[in-house]
């Protein structure tokens, strides 16, 4: 099981978390250089199930891709995993890009 946040509730969560989740960025690595959430780690989807072991699974962990997809199958598959703080970012880049930063190129 996991939660999803929009944007906005991300971006709140965020501002008044004492201590700070992993932004774990699933997209490919020309998607994360075109626009990314500060202080988030690329690490794109297929290479998910060699990096679990790096992870604590009582680390909060929130998944973020472009439109909220395939961050939401990383989600499920770290929960799966027994990972049981993981936070799906709804709509993804693209609904942070909209909603909290319109700063941030879309693509």
């Amino acid at each position: 099981m996991f939660t999803e946040y929009s944007p906005q509730e991300l971006k709140e969560y965020l501002d008044q978390a004492d201590t700070k989740p992993v932004l774990l960025d699933v997209r490919e690595p020309w998607e994360y250089e075109r626009c990314n959430i500060p202080n988030s780690t690329l690490i794109p989807m297929r290479q998910i199930p060699d990096i679990l072991s790096n992870y604590d699974s009582d680390q909060e962990i929130v998944v973020i891709c472009h439109h909220g997809i395939r961050s939401r199958a990383v989600a499920n598959y770290l929960a799966q995993h027994r990972f049981t703080k993981v936070i799906n970012l709804a709509s993804g880049i693209d609904g942070w890009a909209k909603q909290v930063d319109p700063s941030m190129p879309l693509y």
